[in-house]
Order: C-alpha cells, then sequence, then structure tokens
C-alpha cells in the first residue's frame, strides 16, 4: 500500500499528543534499566522468602516427624500390653504423620517425581497444605545436592526404623486380633520396641542436627545470590543499551521490508482490499478491487468511498451509497452478500467486511474494506435453495414447500364461497407400470403427466410433486364447483391420453382426493389428511375418478373404521407379527473386510393376518399418523439387541455395525436413552455395534432432542447416522449442529445423479462436505453397477441399494423375551 504523504508526518491535531506523551516515553526509555534491577531485586527477595519458608517447612515437618515417631512408640508399647483398640488407633495416628513424610519422600526422589503422591504424603505428615507446593520444589531442586545429601540420608535410615516399627506394629495386631497373646510374647514385643527406640534415637538427632546445617547453608547462599546478582545487572544494563541500539536499525530494516510485502500481498491476493482515509476518501485499491469494481486505482484515488462503491438496493434496482457508519465486521457473514454496480454497469453479488483502522490514539482514521466476488457463491446458493424447494425429478414444488404453503393459506381468513380447494392426487397403477415397464417408464409418466396437470392449471396456483405417483394442487380463490371442475378437467385429460414408451403404449387414470379449505380447517395437517383418505376413497371406489371430503359422509365413515390401523398394528405387536430384515452395504473404497464384518441396516417388515408380507411404508405413516412409532421402535430395539447377542453374523458373515431407524416421535420420548441403556444391560452387546439412524427431517424439528439423544449415546460408544441427508437442503447449516458418524444421502438423488447433473454436484458437494467434517458417507438407491462406479469415483464411502444387495432375512421366528 502507498505511503501517502498524510500518513507520513505529523499533522497539527497529532501535535498535542506528541508534546503530552514523548517525554514520558523518552524518560521510561532512559530509566527502564533500573526499573528492571529493582523488579529483579524484588523478585530475587521474594524467591529467598519463598525458600525460607521451604526450609522452615522441613524444619517443622522434622518436629512432627520426631513427635509422630516417639508417639507411636508409646502408643505401641501400650497396645502390646494391653490389647487396647485405642492404643491401637493412637499409634497408627502417630505412625501416619513419619510415614505420610515417607510416601513424599519416595515420590519425589524415585523415577519421575510425582507431584501428586508428594502433596498427598506431606498433608498425611501434617503439614499445611499452603506449605505443601515449595517443600516439594525445596526437595526437586535440592535433594540430590551437598546441600541437603546429609539430611536425606539420616531420613532415609529414619524411615527404615518406622518401617520396622510398623511391621511391627502389624504383628503385634494380628496377634491381639486372633487372640493368640501370652506374656513371653508381650515381654518380646516389649524388648523389640525398647530396642528400635534405643537405636532410632541418634538418628533422629542427626537428622534434627544435619537439618539445621543445610537450612544455614541456605541462607548463606541467598545472600550470595543477592549480592552476586546486584554485579550482573549493573553488567546487563551497559550490554542492554548497547543491544537496543542495534535492534532500532533491524527493526527500521524489517519495517521497511514490510511495508514492501504488504504492498505486493495486497496486489497478489484475490479479494479486493480499498482503504480510506479519515474522511472516507479513497487512499488505496489492490487490482482485486480495481477487477471488481470495474475502476482504475488512479480514477479512484481521493474520491469519496460512497461514489466508489455503489450497492443496488433489492426492491426497484436502484443504486445506494455506501452506508459509512455500517460496521459489517460483526454481522452475520451469510448477510453481508449485496448486490454491487460495477463501473462499467454490471451488477454483480460481493460480500463485504469493514474494519475501522485505528490511529496512535486509538481513533478512527480510516477505513479498510474488504470485498470478495461472491458471484458463483449466489448462484450456487441460489440453485441449493431451488433444489431444496422442487423436485429433482418434475422440476415441481416438493412436498415441503407445498405443505408450507398450503399452512400459509390456511393461517389466514378465506371468503365464503372462494375458500380454496385442495387436490390430492394419485396416480392409478402406477406400480404396475413401474413393475411392467420399469423405473425409467415411471419417470417419463410422471413427467407427462406433471406437463399435463401444468397445462391445466394456472401460474398462480400450486401444483406440487409430493412424492412417489402423488401430487398436490392448491387452487386459491376457487369455489367448490370450480375446484371440482377443474379436477374433473385433469382426470379426463390424462384419462384421454395415451404414453407411447419404447413400443408399448401405456394408460393410466387420475384418483382425485379433494377438501373445500373451509375456515374450520387451520391445520395442514388435518387437511393433508383428509384429503389423502378422499383419494384413498376414491381408489377404493373404482379409481379414475374425484372424490369430494364431506365430513358426515357415511363412506367417508366407513373409510375411517376400515382404516383401523391403531388395532392392526398393536395386534400386531401382541401377536409378534413385525420382522427384522437386513440390508448390508458395500465398502466402495476398501472392498469386503471380513474382520471388520459387514455392515448392515435393519428394515422393519409385518407379516398381516393372512400371512403377507406388508412393506413399511404401507404401515409406518399410519403408526406415526397414531402415535405407535415410539412402541414400535422399542420393540426393534429390544429385539435387535437380542438377535445380535445370540446370533451376531448374517449368511456367515461377522456383524461389525448394526444400523437401527428411529422414528421423529421417538426422538423426543424424554424415556428413549433409559430404555437402550436398559436394553444394552440387559443383552450385554458392545453399543458400538450399535449405530442409531434419523433423519434429517426428524432431526431438524426437534434439534434440542436429537443433539441431547446423540452426544449421550455417543459417549457410551455408539455411532448416529443422519438419513435421507440432500432431501432438503436447507439442513446444511443445522449440520455442524449435529455430532453425526454417518451421513446417508438421500436417494432422489442417487438414481438421477447419471442423467443429472444438479443430482451429480450435489451428491459430490455432500460428500466434500462431510469428508470436511470427518463424516462418514452412504448412498442409498444404489441400483446399478453404473452407480455404485460412479459413486467409488466420488469418493463415498459405504453404498446401499438393490445393486449392492437385497434385504436379507435377520429375524422371522418368534422371539422370546429377553432377561
Amino acid at each position: 500500500m502507498p505511503i501517502r504523504p498524510s500518513e507520513a508526518a505529523p499533522t497539527n491535531q497529532e501535535a498535542p499528543w506528541r508534546a503530552k506523551w514523548v517525554p514520558l516515553l523518552g524518560t521510561l526509555r532512559a530509566s527502564w534499566p533500573l526499573i528492571t534491577i529493582i523488579v529483579i531485586q524484588a523478585l530475587i527477595a521474594l524467591y529467598s522468602i519463598y525458600i525460607l519458608s521451604a526450609v522452615r517447612t522441613y524444619v517443622g515437618g522434622e518436629s512432627l516427624w520426631s513427635k509422630g515417631q516417639k508417639e507411636a512408640i508409646y502408643q505401641l508399647s501400650r497396645y502390646a500390653l494391653t490389647g487396647d483398640n485405642s492404643a491401637y488407633a493412637a499409634y497408627a495416628k502417630a505412625l501416619s504423620i513419619p510415614l505420610g513424610n515417607r510416601d513424599a519422600r519416595v515420590a519425589l526422589m524415585h523415577g519421575d517425581p510425582d507431584h501428586v503422591a508428594a502433596s498427598i504424603g506431606l498433608a498425611k505428615g501434617g503439614n499445611h497444605s499452603d506449605d505443601i507446593g515449595s517443600a516439594i520444589n525445596l526437595m526437586l531442586f535440592f535433594g540430590t545436592s551437598a546441600l541437603m545429601r546429609d539430611t536425606v540420608k539420616y531420613w532415609e535410615i529414619g524411615d527404615q526404623y518406622i518401617a520396622q516399627i510398623k511391621d511391627l506394629g502389624d504383628e503385634i495386631h494380628s496377634h491381639w486380633q486372633s487372640g493368640i497373646v501370652d506374656s513371653a510374647i508381650q515381654d518380646q514385643w516389649l524388648t523389640s520396641i525398647n530396642q528400635l527406640n534405643t537405636e532410632i534415637a541418634p538418628f533422629a538427632a542427626s537428622f534434627t542436627t544435619s537439618l539445621g546445617h543445610s537450612s544455614r547453608l541456605v541462607v548463606q547462599i541467598l545472600m550470595w545470590t543477592t549480592a552476586c546478582t546486584a554485579v550482573l545487572m549493573g553488567v546487563l544494563i551497559v550490554w542492554r543499551n548497547y543491544v537496543l541500539i542495534m535492534q532500532r536499525e533491524r527493526v527500521q530494516r524489517a519495517l521497511n521490508n514490510e511495508r514492501k510485502q504488504a504492498k505486493v500481498t495486497l496486489a497478489a491476493i484475490g479479494d479486493g482490499v480499498v482503504t480510506t482515509d479519515a474522511a472516507e476518501r479513497v487512499l488505496y485499491m489492490n487490482h482485486a478491487a480495481e477487477r471488481i469494481l470495474a475502476l482504475p486505482e488512479a480514477q479512484a484515488q481521493g474520491r469519496p468511498l460512497h461514489e466508489v462503491l455503489r450497492f443496488e438496493s433489492r426492491p426497484n434496482g436502484a443504486c445506494t451509497a455506501y452506508e459509512s457508519e455500517a460496521d459489517t465486521a460483526h454481522q452475520d457473514p451469510s448477510r453481508q452478500i449485496r448486490q454491487i454496480q460495477r463501473h462499467d454497469g454490471q451488477v454483480i453479488s460481493v460480500r463485504t467486511v469493514t474494519t475501522n483502522r485505528s490511529g496512535f490514539e486509538g481513533d478512527v482514521d480510516g477505513k479498510v474494506v474488504v470485498l470478495h466476488d461472491a458471484t458463483q457463491e449466489q448462484s450456487f446458493l441460489e440453485q441449493v435453495s431451488w433444489h431444496a424447494n422442487h423436485d429433482s425429478l418434475t422440476y415441481l414444488m416438493n412436498r415441503r414447500a407445498f405443505e408450507r404453503r398450503l399452512q400459509q393459506v390456511l393461517s389466514q381468513p378465506r371468503q365464503v364461497g372462494a375458500e380454496g380447494v385442495l387436490l390430492y392426487i394419485d396416480i392409478d397403477q402406477f406400480k404396475l407400470v413401474n413393475d411392467t415397464c420399469g423405473h425409467q417408464a415411471g419417470d417419463f409418466i410422471l413427467r407427462e403427466i406433471c406437463a399435463i396437470l401444468q397445462s391445466k392449471v394456472s401460474r398462480d396456483q400450486a401444483l406440487a410433486r409430493l412424492g412417489g405417483d402423488e401430487f398436490g394442487i392448491l387452487l386459491l380463490n376457487h369455489s367448490l364447483q370450480a375446484g371440482m371442475a377443474i379436477a374433473e378437467q385433469l382426470r379426463y385429460a390424462v384419462r384421454e391420453t395415451r404414453f407411447r414408451w419404447q413400443e408399448r403404449e401405456l394408460s393410466t387414470g387420475l384418483s382425485i382426493g379433494m377438501v373445500l379449505l373451509s375456515n374450520e380447517f387451520d391445520t395442514m395437517e388435518e387437511v393433508m389428511r383428509l384429503a389423502d383418505m378422499a383419494c384413498y376413497q376414491a381408489k377404493d371406489d373404482g379409481r379414475n375418478r374425484v372424490c369430494l371430503y364431506e365430513p358426515h359422509n357415511d363412506e367417508f365413515s366407513r373409510l375411517h373404521n376400515e382404516m383401523d390401523w391403531i388395532r392392526r398394528l398393536r395386534n400386531a405387536l401382541d401377536t409378534h407379527r413385525f420382522e427384522l430384515h437386513a440390508q448390508p452395504l458395500l465398502d466402495l473404497q476398501n472392498g469386503p473386510n471380513t474382520s471388520a464384518g459387514v455392515h448392515i441396516e435393519l428394515l422393519l417388515r409385518l407379516r398381516d393376518e393372512r400371512g403377507n408380507l406388508v412393506p413399511p411404508g404401507t404401515f409406518i405413516p399410519a403408526a406415526e399418523l397414531y402415535g405407535l412409532m415410539p412402541e414400535i421402535d422399542r420393540w426393534v430395539i429390544r429385539h435387535a439387541f437380542k438377535h445380535l447377542r445370540n446370533t451376531p453374523r448374517i449368511q456367515g458373515q461377522l456383524i461389525g455395525l448394526c444400523a437401527i431407524n428411529l422414528s421423529a416421535t421417538s426422538i423426543g420420548d424424554p424415556e428413549l436413552l433409559e430404555y437402550i441403556h436398559e436394553q444394552f444391560s440387559v443383552s450385554r452387546i458392545d453399543p458400538a455395534l450399535i449405530c442409531f439412524e434419523v433423519t434429517e427431517t426428524s432431526a431438524i424439528t426437534k434439534l434440542a432432542q436429537a443433539q441431547s439423544l446423540i452426544t449421550s449415546l455417543r459417549q457410551i460408544g455408539c455411532r448416529f447416522a443422519l438419513d435421507d441427508f440432500g432431501a432438503g437442503m436447507s439442513s446444511f447449516r443445522y449440520l455442524k449442529h449435529l455430532p453425526v458418524d454417518i451421513l446417508k444421502i438421500d436417494g432422489s438423488l442417487i438414481v438421477s445423479m447419471l442423467e443429472d447433473p444438479a443430482s451429480l454436484a450435489m451428491v459430490e458437494m455432500i460428500h466434500h462436505l462431510a469428508h470436511m467434517m470427518e463424516i462418514q458417507t452412504v448412498a442409498e438407491f444404489a441400483e446399478n453397477s453404473a452407480i455404485i462406479d460412479q459413486l467409488r469415483t466420488i469418493g463415498v464411502n459405504y453404498a446401499q441399494g438393490y445393486g449392492v444387495s437385497q434385504p436379507l432375512p435377520f429375524m422371522t421366528t418368534k422371539p422370546a423375551p429377553i432377561g
């Protein structure tokens, strides 16, 4: 950055500052050696006091040692004669003082010093807690020196006698406890006690004398150290003055080099940098800023910043000046992307960060504005946002966006006679098309029907693909008769259309459920459920028809009774008609690893009353609707744990990781965690064998509960997977708050990634994000080798789908209760 004249020379405003502070700074520079000597001498004095305090601790400790030894001898003699337990307790208490000091000495003098053990020993030795630290340091610094060698030697000899006293005390106590005591043994004990007392006395005296001699030597050493330090400080002052002169010259040269390097760096970085003075006039722009703004630096210098940075306001596209008082350095970076109009008229997206530049007194003497060209990022975010709200096959609004739009409509009052109509559409016999002609034919039918629906519905109405072969249409401000007319037009148009796929001619129809959005409805869930029920009634009446939901209609009452799922599901739980199947995963990067075991996901199936296998898509929604999922989840956990304990293999392969799905309702169950802990205790399987899966929708909806559950179970060794990731891209910002181990990429992206570049890019992006966060990835719906090869190329860790393996029986027999 060029050095401006205004920066190089002091201004009139700077003169009072220099007049006030320069003399003070000069005084400090001249007197700092004296200040340093005073500080060092003070530190030496403090250190001397610290050492003397430590010596005092040892002197006091020696006194406690002697008293403890003598009291132990006395009380042991009493105990030997009387067997009185109070005498033994007094003996043990007295002996604990020298024993504690012995433990401290051993902890510090043998091998690596153990500060914790030494502290405990000194505390047992009766030393004050404030003196323990200094006593430890004194022993570490001087324990092996000539200063304390004799003291430590006598201490060690004394501890040997203490050990003999302890052994004798243990022997006496053992005899008294067993009742084997006679006068001869007592006489022998007293003789041993007196002999030990006689032998230890001279060593205790030598210990005291040696410690006193060492303390006097320490005082002399500290005095000489203080005197030598004063002389040394004088020499250092002379040397320091010389060093300062040389340093000043080196600093000046380094400063000049840094200025040159700063200029080169600012010119080379990719982000634009603009600096201003206190009046917000441009002083400098690097090459990136010139490119972003399409304005040469020479033309920008001296101009007000608001003329150089021209932001475009979103409502009318008019340009607004740079807001000089806004300090964006403290804003959320995601909100700093703005539209800026370049000086060639082009509008681009930039992320701005503004920082105040402080002067010597801390006042603001300019700003630094960093401009990051976010055009490509903004385009990518728009694509991600679009995919988060649209279906990747038909490009219609997806279920989440449709339900959000429906809830907005229901939250507002609606005009009587034009309340609006919801159409719930299901393609007749669509599964038959998939089964006979393949999924590509099914996708073709979906796109063709989508085109027909779009041609009959105006653009201001909401048309969405709700999932699979289901569509939803929200006819705003329509009467019941107008809605019925449009529904019949849609049904007739599809029925009369012949779809040509390869050499086949296909036809289908629409079963349409219809609900009038009267003001009595205020929740999206209720309206969607009734529309689904009406659609089900249309299919039940023979398909290819429109059925209007009528609350007092006997047919709907009958349908409600027929859909008595709560009874059927409870009966299935009571009669053990649930089954567990397992779908193995393929390790794409390492191949089969027999030592690590196979990774499987458990899939729930139901046997109906006639013994037919019911897929989960049929009964899981009903279980969620009627609140039975927590009970079903517990059934799965209980029986899966028991089966893993008894049979930890599938088709001869050891199971390395078993994934179990948890519903959104279970995530919010406050008793689930305790239940899982209980089942681990009962089954005694390793928690590291279990990986719980939650969908991204349920995790985000109940974020706090999901975080708590995931954190608690990961602490005991379980792993967690986030299922269906990518179905709703709004979850990206929540991912860092969910400590999961595995991301399972939504199958809708996998099946379309070979034909849809956007789906491929999103799969790559999800895997890259997971890799950066050290999270493994699993691709669902890997239906063929081409998809698997592409996933392997991307770097995805595991693949799951019919291209890898169909679900295999895991537990089909009636299980016995655990425990």
